[in-house]
């Protein structure tokens, strides 16, 4: 079937997708085996997609970027789900938490943090969520409270991406605990000297083996007042809001790139499985199955299609951005379950891609606000 060719993607995107397709089949998926029974990706590996300029393509070059759009941004991460990848957690690192730093830091805060951040020599992660607080971010009770010139931070932090790896954090706190969503803040934390933080458990996820993913914990860790983000306290869930747009769509570009792979390695492997004398893809079934997945991956893809350039327009709404993180989570699930289907009882082994991905593809539903929040915020919007 003829490649559908989004409008977002101009000879120089087109070239960048095809440069990180590589990266991440050569650099990542050949080494599954490896990141899956150390819980983390080397830092080799991060300092490589640095090299490529893969890292932080949207930030301006005077910052060490790539001084591309966001569009440069999500063909890697369509990429990298089209490889059957979610373990490294280049996401967050090149799509999140620069964006923060570029958008609310001061000139100082943007020269000390993005240059590395685009080589790959300093890992980042974002602490949002907590034991007690997942979607609703009002309810963190992580407190950061002024001493002078420092803030005392102490709190918990779990479900962290680049977790244990992360030299720095930009971290969710309240610096007013009894001012609701007008009391959070963003802190910009060094991780490689701070007494009082500590790492927890690497935490053994259904899928997703490969990635850090921790738990952190806070105990009077001081933190200068210079490293809050923004020029005033209780500006963190304003900060938080504005960003989830973007985070949104990188999940949708992971989810599209996805349900492309699964579809397009179930069809090679039902036209070379045979069963009862003819291959499976000659069963009526089989060709529906999958002439359904290839339509509802293409309508998927149309629609990102559409949000992505509303957002490189400035004109993406959070219902829009909300809607394309539900739908095409949902369908990058379904998709893919019915792709194991039909590769029978070799579908669930995990030797298999398309078995990698589907559990991995699980958690898409989850982070990033739940799906249940996605139709909450739409339906608000009607």
């Amino acid at each position: 079937m003829k490649k559908y060719l989004p409008s977002w993607h101009d000879d120089e995107v087109r070239a960048l997708s095809e440069l990180a397709a590589g990266f991440f089949e050569r650099e990542v998926v050949a080494h599954n085996e490896k990141w899956d029974a150390q819980h983390r990706i080397d830092r080799e590996v991060w300092l490589k997609a640095g090299e490529l300029g893969l890292l932080c393509c949207s930030i301006p070059e005077e910052y060490g970027g790539g001084g591309g759009t966001f569009a440069h941004d999500l063909a890697v991460f369509e990429a990298q789900g089209y490889a059957g990848d979610l373990a490294l957690g280049i996401s967050v690192h090149s799509g999140i938490v620069p964006h923060y730093i570029a958008e609310y830091g001061t000139e100082e805060q943007k020269k000390t943090w993005l240059p590395g951040m685009a080589t790959g020599e300093i890992l980042t992660a974002i602490g949002m969520t907590e034991p007690g607080a997942g979607s609703d971010l009002k309810a963190i009770k992580t407190t950061a409270i002024r001493d002078g010139d420092d803030y005392i931070v102490n709190g918990s932090k779990t479900f962290i991406t680049n977790g244990a790896s992360a030299d720095m954090i930009v971290l969710v706190v309240k610096t007013d605990p009894k001012a609701g969503a007008k009391g959070v803040s963003l802190l910009i934390v060094d991780l490689r000297d701070c007494p009082g933080f500590v790492v927890g458990r690497v935490l053994d996820k259904v899928g997703q083996h490969g990635a850090d993913t921790s738990e952190l914990s806070f105990t009077d860790v001081r933190v200068p007042v210079s490293n809050l983000l923004g020029d005033a306290e209780g500006q963190g869930f304003g900060q938080l809001m504005a960003q989830l747009v973007q985070e949104r769509l990188i999940i949708g570009a992971q989810a599209s790139g996805a349900m492309n792979r699964a579809v397009q390695e179930t069809v090679a492997y039902t036209k070379s499985r045979q069963a009862f004398g003819h291959s499976l893809f000659e069963f009526q079934n089989t060709a529906f199955e999958l002439a359904e997945c290839q339509t509802i991956a293409r309508t998927c893809e149309v629609f990102l299609d559409h949000c992505i350039q509303s957002h490189l327009r400035g004109e993406l709404d959070p219902s829009e951005a909300a809607m394309v993180k539900y739908w095409l989570t949902e369908q990058q699930c379904a998709v893919i379950d019915r792709c194991v289907q039909l590769y029978g009882g070799y579908g669930y082994m995990r030797e298999y891609l398309i078995a990698r991905m589907y559990e991995d593809a699980r958690v898409q539903k989850i982070y990033a606000g739940a799906n249940e929040v996605m139709k909450g915020i739409i339906a608000k919007s009607l």
